[in-house]
C-alpha cells in the first residue's frame, strides 16, 4: 500500500480543489460585487457601486483583452529574447514531465528488485538512476533559470514602457494634481508591476505542465487500470472541489478586509515617521500610541476571526479532501486488482501485479496533484486579473494625460452654496500658447483651477525681458495658479499666452528640491555632468556661483564636487534656498519665478542675489512679502482674491502703500 500511503500525504488543498479551471472561473463570476473587488495592493476599494461593477476584476473576455495588450508590450516581436525564454520553459516543462514518468517507472523497478531480492536488477536500475540524475537536475535548473529570467525581462519591458509614458513632459505632475483616478502611482509602477510579471510567468508554468501531466497520466492509467478509475477520481475531485469552493467564499471578503486593515496600520506608522518632529514638539507620543494601538487592535481582532474560520475550513478540508479522498483512492486503485476475473490475474505474476499497483498508485497521485495545481492556477488567474486591471488602468490614464485629457472630482475651494461662484468646464487646449523669446504676455486669459473655479475671468498684461514683476495678494488669490499656467502644468482655458519655451523659464520654490547625488548635481540639476561639460561650464565657474550666494564654504568643507550626501538633511533651510539661487545662475533662464525663495536668507545676501540676476539678464517674477524687495522690481501684479487684479508700475507711493 505504499503508493496509497503517499497518496494520503498529498497536499490537502491540491486534492481538495480538483476543479477544472473553467468551473472555477464560472464560480468567480457568481461571486457578486463585494467579493469581486480586491483589497490591499491588488485592487482599490471603491464605495461607488457603479464604479465597482465597472472596475471589478474577473477572469472574463475583458481580462483576456487587457492581458493581451500588456503581453504585446512585454513580448514585442516573434523573435526576441522573451520568446526564446518562453520556448525554453515549454521545452523544459515537457522534459520534466517525461522525467517524472521515467522516475515513477524506474523507482517501481528498483522497489520490485528489492522486494524480489534480485541483486542484479537492483544494481542495474540504481545505476540507470545515477546516470539520469544529472540530466534531471539540469532540466529542473534550466526551468528555474528560464522562469526567473523571463520574470525579470517582462518586468524590464513593462517598467520601461510605463516610465516612458509617466515621465513624458509633466505627466507625472498631472497624474497627482490634475487627475485623481490613480491615487498610488508609486505602488503601481513598482510592486504591482513586479507582482504582475511574476504572476504571468507563474501562471504560464502552473497551467502548461499540469495540463500536460493530466493528459499523459490519464493515458497511462487508462491503459493500466482502465478508463473507469481516472474518470471516477476526476468526478470525485470535481464534486468535492465545487463543494469546498462554495464553503470558502467568505475568504475573499475576509482577505479584502485584512488588506484594508493592514494598509491602515502601515499608514499610521508612516505618518508617525513622516511627522516625527512636529509630533515631538507637541509631546504627542501618547496620543499617537493610542492611535497605533487602536488600528493594530482592529487588525488583530480580524486576524483572530480569520484564523478560527480557517480552522473550521481546515477540519472540513481534511475530512473531504484527505480522508474521504483516500477511501476513493483505495477503491479506484484496488478495483482491477481485487477483481479476480480481470485478465491481468491470468496473464501476470504476483511481482508484475505489484509493479502495476505501485505505478498506478503513483500516477494517480501525480494526476491528483496536477489537478490541484490547475485549481491553484485558477486562483492565480483571478489574482492576476486584479493586477491586470490596475496596470491597464494606469496605461489608460497615462495615455489620456499625454493626449491632454483629465478626469478629476474634487470639492471646490469656494462656497458651493454661493450662486455668485462662476465655473467653467475643463477644456484642455481651449487657449493658445505661442513660444516667443524674451516676452510673457497674457491676452484675455481666464485664470482657473483644474476644478473649473475661476480665479480671474480675464487676465491681460505683458512683461518683457529686463522688467521684474512683484506678484502679491492674499492666500488663495491665484499667485501659484498663475505660475502653474505659465509653466504649462495647468491647462490654458482660453485666450492667448505668449511666452518662451519651457527650458527658458525657471521656477525656484520656497522649499527647494535637493536631488540624490553629488554636490555638483545640486548646482547643475536637472543637467547631468555630461551636459555641463557640453555647455562648456567648468567646476571653477560653479565655485563662483556658490561664492556669489555665500556657499563656498560647503565645497571647502566637503573637499570635492563628487561628494555624495543626503543634501536635504545636510543643508539648512537658508543654505538650500541659496543653493537653489546658485542653480538659477547656472541655468541663466530668460525668466525666473521666485516663490518666497529667499525667506530664510539674510537681507544683504538677498540684495546681492537680486542685483546679480539683473546683471546676468534674468528677469524675475517674485512672490514675497518682504518690503526690501520692492526696490528690485518695476511692476507689481496684485490679486485681491475676488477675481480682480491690478498690474501697475511701482512708484514711491506704491512702495509706501505696500509697506
Amino acid at each position: 500500500m505504499a503508493a496509497v500511503s503517499k497518496y494520503l500525504t498529498a497536499k490537502n488543498s491540491s486534492i481538495a480543489g480538483g476543479v477544472l479551471l473553467v468551473l472555477y472561473i464560472l464560480k468567480q463570476r457568481r461571486r457578486g460585487k463585494s467579493s469581486g473587488k480586491k483589497g490591499g495592493s491588488e485592487l482599490e476599494l471603491r464605495n461607488d457601486d457603479k464604479a465597482a461593477k465597472k472596475d471589478r476584476a474577473a477572469v472574463d473576455y475583458v481580462f483576456f483583452l487587457r492581458i493581451s495588450k500588456i503581453i504585446r508590450i512585454m513580448v514585442p516581436r516573434w523573435f526576441c529574447k522573451e520568446t526564446g525564454y518562453l520556448v525554453l520553459i515549454a521545452a523544459m516543462l515537457v522534459a520534466r514531465t517525461y522525467c517524472d514518468v521515467w522516475m515513477i517507472q524506474n523507482g517501481t523497478m528498483i522497489e520490485s528488485a528489492i522486494i524480489g531480492r534480485s541483486n542484479t536488477d537492483f544494481k542495474n536500475y540504481l545505476f540507470n538512476f545515477c546516470k539520469v540524475m544529472p540530466l534531471i537536475a539540469l532540466v529542473n535548473n534550466f526551468l528555474k533559470l528560464g522562469l526567473n529570467e523571463l520574470k525579470l525581462r517582462f518586468r524590464v519591458r513593462l517598467t520601461k514602457h510605463l516610465y516612458d509614458e509617466y515621465l513624458k513632459g509633466y505627466t507625472y505632475y498631472k497624474m497627482g494634481n490634475l487627475d485623481n483616478r490613480i491615487a498610488n502611482a508609486d505602488q503601481l509602477l513598482t510592486q504591482d508591476v513586479e507582482r504582475f510579471c511574476n504572476s504571468v510567468v507563474d501562471l504560464y508554468s502552473n497551467l502548461s505542465k499540469p495540463l500536460l501531466d493530466i493528459g499523459l497520466y490519464i493515458f497511462k492509467l487508462t491503459s493500466a487500470i482502465g478508463a473507469q478509475g481516472p474518470a471516477s477520481m476526476m468526478a470525485y475531485l470535481l464534486v468535492s472541489g465545487l463543494f469546498l469552493t462554495r464553503l470558502r467564499r467568505p475568504i475573499g471578503k475576509m482577505t479584502v478586509t485584512e488588506q484594508r486593515y493592514e494598509g491602515e496600520y502601515r499608514y499610521v506608522n508612516s505618518r508617525l515617521i513622516t511627522n516625527s518632529e512636529e509630533i515631538a514638539f507637541y509631546n504627542g507620543n501618547m496620543r499617537e500610541k493610542q492611535t497605533i494601538h487602536s488600528t493594530f487592535k482592529k487588525l488583530v481582532d480580524h486576524l483572530h476571526k480569520f484564523i478560527f474560520f480557517r480552522f473550521s475550513m481546515g477540519f472540513v478540508d481534511s475530512l473531504i479532501a484527505k480522508y474521504i479522498a483516500t477511501v476513493v483512492g483505495y477503491l479506484v486503485v484496488s478495483r482491477p486488482f481485487l477483481n479476480l476475473a480481470d485478465p491481468r490475474h491470468m496473464n501476470s505474476s504476483q511481482p508484475e501485479l505489484l509493479e502495476d499497483y505501485y505505478q498506478s498508485g503513483r500516477m494517480l497521485l501525480r494526476m491528483s496533484q496536477a489537478l490541484g495545481r490547475i485549481v491553484l492556477a485558477g486562483r492565480e488567474m483571478t489574482r492576476l486579473s486584479g493586477f491586470t486591471m490596475r496596470i491597464t488602468e494606469l496605461m489608460k490614464v497615462l495615455k489620456e494625460l499625454n493626449s491632454g485629457k483629465y478626469e478629476r472630482t474634487m470639492v471646490s475651494h469656494q462656497d458651493k452654496e454661493s450662486e455668485a461662484v462662476e465655473r467653467v468646464p475643463l477644456v484642455p487646449g481651449g487657449g493658445q500658447i505661442i513660444n516667443v523669446d524674451h516676452i510673457i504676455k497674457f491676452e484675455h486669459t481666464p485664470l482657473a483651477t483644474p476644478n473649473g473655479d475661476i480665479l480671474i475671468k480675464d487676465l491681460t498684461f505683458e512683461v518683457r525681458s529686463g522688467t521684474n514683476v512683484l506678484v502679491c495678494g492674499p492666500n488663495g488669490c491665484g499667485k501659484s495658479s498663475l505660475f502653474r499656467v505659465l509653466g504649462e502644468l495647468w491647462p490654458l482655458f482660453g485666450g492667448q499666452l505668449t511666452k518662451p519655451e519651457r527650458g527658458k523659464l525657471f521656477y525656484v520654490p520656497q522649499r527647494p528640491y535637493m536631488t540624490l547625488g553629488t554636490l555638483r548635481d545640486q548646482v547643475i540639476y536637472p543637467d547631468t555632468y555630461e551636459e555641463q561639460k557640453r555647455k562648456g561650464i567648468s567646476d571653477q565657474v560653479l565655485k563662483e556661483y556658490l561664492d556669489n550666494v555665500q556657499l563656498g564654504h560647503i565645497l571647502d568643507r566637503e573637499g570635492t564636487w563628487d561628494t555624495v550626501q543626503d543634501w536635504m538633511d545636510v543643508l539648512s533651510g537658508g543654505e538650500k534656498q541659496r543653493m537653489a539661487m546658485a542653480r538659477l545662475f547656472y541655468h541663466k533662464p530668460q525668466f525666473a519665478i521666485l516663490d518666497e525663495c529667499t525667506s530664510a536668507v539674510s537681507v544683504d545676501v538677498e540684495d546681492f542675489i537680486y542685483s546679480h540676476c539683473r546683471t546676468v539678464g534674468i528677469s524675475l517674477f517674485t512672490v514675497s512679502h518682504r518690503k526690501s524687495l520692492w526696490k528690485h522690481h518695476e511692476y507689481y501684479l496684485h490679486m485681491d482674491g475676488r477675481g480682480n487684479y491690478d498690474f501697475k508700475p511701482i512708484t514711491e507711493e506704491t512702495i509706501e502703500f505696500g509697506s
